[in-house]
């Protein structure tokens, strides 16, 4: 098992867009093609960050997961766009992180 922790920069000013879309949207979408979404946080030192944690089982759980929801032609069509429209990409940080021994999180 192991967690991604991705980091956003949302233009300046549109975060409160980006919550209220990721909130309605992306994580309901991502749910529903079996993401586990394990928390939301808005950055309490820079006004226009964002991070979010997935689960994944195992790479092959993430392959297919990825491949479920970036491939699909909703993301690709409707959801992406709006995606990138309030990012900036560039800044996207993506940590792979495992838990330890003795994490609750195991």
């Amino acid at each position: 098992m192991f967690y991604e922790i991705r980091r956003y920069q949302a233009k300046p000013g549109r975060r409160d867009e980006w919550v209220r879309y990721m909130e309605d949207v992306v994580i309901p979408f991502q749910t529903a093609q079996g993401m586990d979404v394990t928390a939301s946080f808005v950055d309490a030192e820079d006004p226009d960050g964002y991070v979010w944690i997935r689960r994944f089982d195992d790479e092959e759980e993430k392959k297919a997961l990825y491949e479920a929801v970036y491939e699909s032609d909703r993301w690709k069509n409707e959801i992406g766009p709006v995606v990138y429209d309030l990012l900036i990409r560039e800044r996207t940080v993506v940590t792979r992180v495992t838990p330890t021994p003795a994490s609750p999180l195991r």
